[in-house]
């Protein structure tokens, strides 16, 4: 007897799409890129973000309120985001330094953190060298 293939849960096919992308999407851009996969309710893309953030292979661009797939699951680190005001790219960075150093500074003042995201704006090299110089 044939098995018939695994269906993609909701999460997957959003983490997958996530993964393709060049910069972050909003959910309602998540919704319309995936109703043609079965996606077809705003809660539905919610509730697969909160389980990928949840799980650290999403992470949340608070200033944009978008989404952009993990470039590593597997680091505890502070996530830094470099977001380029003129093309939109996002790149993320991780450093065990930076996170000491967040976890230091907390501890100076008695402060708990719970949640530490750190986002930088800016030019990426490419925007930077394709402006005017004055």
């Amino acid at each position: 007897m044939a098995t018939s293939p695994k269906r993609k849960t909701h999460a997957e096919r959003v983490f997958e799409h996530l993964k393709r992308q060049a910069k972050p999407l909003s959910a309602y851009q998540i919704l319309e890129d995936l109703r043609g996969d079965g996606v077809t309710a705003a809660t539905t893309v919610y509730r697969a973000l909160e389980q990928l953030v949840r799980s650290g292979r999403v992470h949340r661009i608070e200033s944009l309120n978008a989404f952009t797939a993990c470039c590593d699951p597997n680091h505890d680190e502070v996530p830094v985001f470099e977001i380029c005001e003129s093309c939109g790219a996002v790149t993320e960075h991780v450093d065990a330094g930076l996170a000491k150093s967040i976890a230091a500074l907390s501890s100076h003042s008695g402060f708990t953190p719970e949640h530490s995201v750190i986002e930088i704006r800016g030019r990426c090299g490419a925007c930077r060298a394709d402006a005017p110089t004055v």
